[in-house]
């Protein structure tokens, strides 16, 4: 079943995974190159918000894990971009709700990780002697920092929507 939350938690992790890579292991795979190249705007950042609150319209089910400290993460964590789209596009409503935000579901998980990405190198970026990884666009880092409190009330609300649909859910 479909959870907003445990995907942002999932990105959360590939996304610091991708951050924190360093260039020993080799040349980035497909995925993390799409990633990194792809470019955070404000018409992104407007269709994303919306395919969000469309998202957080769909039933959800009773399993979000929304204790303190719970992420929902399992081993049958979508591996690549394209069992993410998969994965979403098989979930009843899922795909609609993204792409009637002008979104297809691939730039809705792109912008997703991309946002993610540029976060964990803001976060970098400020601690003392940080720099900015290999193949991270610092314009996605200044488009993070500038959106920043956007961002994270629309994480807020998509984990606080999960959370209120499981409290509502009798025991």
């Amino acid at each position: 079943m479909f959870n907003l939350h445990r995907l942002h938690a999932a990105l959360l992790l590939a996304a610091a995974m991708v951050a924190i890579s360093p260039p020993a292991l080799g040349t980035p795979d497909r995925d993390t190159q799409e990633i990194s190249r792809y470019k955070l705007t404000d018409a992104g950042l407007s269709k994303y918000a919306q395919a969000s609150r469309n998202l957080g319209a769909l039933p959800k089910p009773p399993s979000a894990n929304c204790a303190e400290g719970e992420t929902g993460d399992t081993d049958d964590s979508a591996k690549s971009l394209d069992e993410s789209v998969a994965r979403l596009d098989a979930t009843d409503g899922v795909r609609k709700a993204i792409t009637s935000a002008g979104l297809t579901t691939r730039e809705y998980v792109v912008f997703s990780w991309a946002v993610l990405q540029a976060g964990l190198a803001a976060w970098a970026l400020d601690q003392p002697g940080g720099k900015l990884p290999a193949g991270v666009s610092m314009d996605n880092v200044t488009f993070y920092r500038k959106h920043a409190v956007t961002l994270q009330q629309l994480g807020e609300q998509t984990r606080a929507a999960d959370c209120e649909e499981d409290a509502a859910e009798p025991e």
